[in-house]
């Protein structure tokens, strides 16, 4: 694992990333819809961008959270393993007369995940393409007769990318890449991941989640965009400017890697619950994701737990 987890940081790895949830949008509608149940401003994108969002209820609660690719005739929906029958039924029964067609890709399209400081040039190795994209930004291209995505994403705060092909051509791809680079399996990527910041939804975010306490506003909430289900609720989180409990990176004092569930406590009451977590290799100590209540959740403030203390640093970590 520590092999693996050394290529990812200083190289390139690749990871079968095969389970992700992929919902495709096609019809002259898709952007109208799409832009009117989630917090970022869709209509603004043109092919080859992308963006992060959180698919919200009426309570402005998530209900998932998404990379979402726009193509010249479609839109792309990636996220977390299971999500796309959720995701569907929730954009499908607001469906009247409107011209949209979604479709579950997630068995029909396969991805991989090349991630590394030279992950870029890896890939314009193997399928002879310029990959020059910045992150959410995407591309398609021709490779031995057929069609890839390449996805920008930075899941493990590296340049990293995602591979999509149809599954009957994804062996094919695997077999140029795996011959050329490390293969790591999900152990790595989670420590990768998780010493990222990066959240997944059904892991580290739930439908007990406002958006704002993902703490990830700059990149997945535009308050300009105008009305979407659950609107209101967050422009007026945004209004008072603060939630109750926020993700934060925790670091331990010691040796113990928490569980997830894990809670730390602060003058006797519980303060932070553990979402993710892992050995660092980066920091050479336990790190966890963690919401921590706001009052709690500065820098540097302490916490304590059954196996041991801890403190609140940055995402990413280190």
């Amino acid at each position: 694992i520590q092999t693996q987890y050394k290529a990812l940081r200083s190289a390139v790895g690749i990871a079968v990333y095969q389970d992700r949830t992929q919902v495709e949008l096609t019809g002259k509608d898709r952007a109208t819809l799409l832009h009117g149940f989630c917090t970022n401003d869709i209509k603004r994108l043109q092919p080859g961008q992308g963006c992060e969002a959180f698919l919200t209820n009426a309570q402005g609660k998530t209900i998932g959270f998404m990379n979402i690719f726009c193509e010249e005739n479609r839109l792309v929906i990636e996220t977390a393993p299971g999500q796309a029958e959720f995701i569907i039924q929730s954009l499908e029964r607001f469906l009247i007369r409107e011209d949209v067609q979604l479709t579950d890709r997630s068995d029909s399209w396969r991805q991989l995940l090349v991630a590394g400081p030279t992950a870029a040039a890896l890939i314009e190795q193997v399928l002879g393409a310029d990959i020059t994209l910045e992150p959410l930004e995407h591309l398609q291209c021709s490779w031995q007769g057929q069609e890839l995505a390449v996805r920008r994403v930075d899941f493990t705060c590296q340049p990293d990318f995602l591979i999509a092909t149809e599954t009957d051509h994804w062996q094919a791809c695997w077999d140029a890449f795996s011959a050329v680079a490390e293969v790591c399996d999900a152990s790595a990527v989670e420590i990768a991941r998780i010493e990222a910041g990066t959240p997944i939804f059904g892991v580290d975010i739930s439908d007990e989640n406002f958006p704002q306490e993902v703490d990830r506003d700059a990149t997945a909430i535009s308050f300009t965009k105008g009305c979407y289900l659950g609107q209101e609720t967050i422009s007026r989180i945004d209004a008072m400017g603060r939630v109750n409990r926020v993700l934060r990176g925790i670091r331990m004092l010691s040796d113990e890697i928490p569980t997830r569930g894990d809670e730390f406590i602060r003058e006797g009451k519980v303060v932070a619950r553990v979402t993710s977590a892992c050995w660092s290799y980066k920091l050479q100590a336990p790190v966890a994701l963690a919401y921590v209540r706001r009052e709690v959740s500065s820098l540097g403030s302490r916490l304590e737990s059954s196996i041991g203390n801890a403190e609140v640093v940055a995402l990413p970590f280190g």
